[in-house]
């Protein structure tokens, strides 16, 4: 079996627009960031295509023409939960009905931190039901759950936050502008944990392989949220060069 992640921005950039660009390593991104930056084609604006691709770049439907581009991602997010999980997983109609309103609840506040409890009482499901839910969902690539260590996420297990799987499905599912910071956390997390493991971090957003953390933010955020962390980093939208331990979030667009 062959797990295919969606287009990352480099890819999307050369789908799009027929740039040919290189993949980075996590270790050059972190250690020789001003180099990569410093030596990146100056036609290519990374800050402006970025907010492309969070709108609309990591499903190729994108080839077929962008007025449709929303309602054919809901159109795969349907067939995900009336065809493929019930498939897979063997559940009936009435467990299909329970993920489209679980979906519908986590599409509208995430990132999530979850209350379980309550969060199955508003779906009307039963605490282990709603865990098993979730799994699903993951497991369908519609949401992603980011675990406290690296044992990872099971059917029993409570997740520390709650993602869409990718910033598509923000714009595609609520059918309003996302909030900027959610945006940013979802696609640091969507990009880097297909070759990295990435886990809840007590100080920063996340933990990347159990060893560096990260705190994403805009232009202007600062090291205040992990004064004193081993190993960390802040990650900073909108500015196209990096210096240090002050990562642009595009780049992460480049591990793959």
């Amino acid at each position: 079996m062959y797990h295919l992640p969606g287009l990352s921005l480099r890819e999307y950039l050369e789908f799009s627009y027929g740039y040919k660009l290189k993949t980075y390593p996590l270790n050059e991104i972190l250690f020789d960031v001003s180099g990569i930056t410093s030596q990146f084609p100056g036609d290519i604006r990374p800050v402006k295509l970025l907010k492309e691709y969070l709108n609309a770049g990591y499903y190729p439907y994108f080839m077929e023409g962008r007025s449709f581009y929303h309602e054919r991602l809901r159109q795969t997010v349907n067939t995900v939960l009336e065809t493929d999980l019930p498939a897979i997983f063997n559940i009936d109609f009435q467990s299909v009905l329970k993920l489209k309103k679980l979906l519908a609840v986590i599409s509208s506040v995430v990132p999530y931190k979850p209350n379980i409890s309550k969060l199955a009482e508003q779906v009307g499901v039963t605490r282990d039901t709603l865990l098993r839910h979730l799994y699903y969902l993951d497991k369908g690539r519609v949401v992603s759950l980011l675990a406290r260590d690296l044992t990872g996420i099971n059917y029993l297990s409570k997740p520390e936050k709650i993602y869409l799987e990718n910033t598509n499905l923000m714009y595609a599912l609520t059918g309003d502008e996302p909030d900027i910071g959610n945006l940013r956390e979802t696609f640091f997390f969507n990009q880097v944990s297909v070759k990295h493991n990435v886990t809840y971090s007590l100080k920063g957003d996340f933990t990347i392989d159990n060893k560096y953390v990260f705190e994403i933010g805009g232009k202007g955020k600062t090291m205040k949220q992990v004064a004193g962390v081993k190993n960390s980093f802040i990650v900073q939208d909108n500015t196209e060069t990096g210096f240090r331990d002050r990562i642009p979030l595009w780049i992460f667009g480049f591990l793959y």
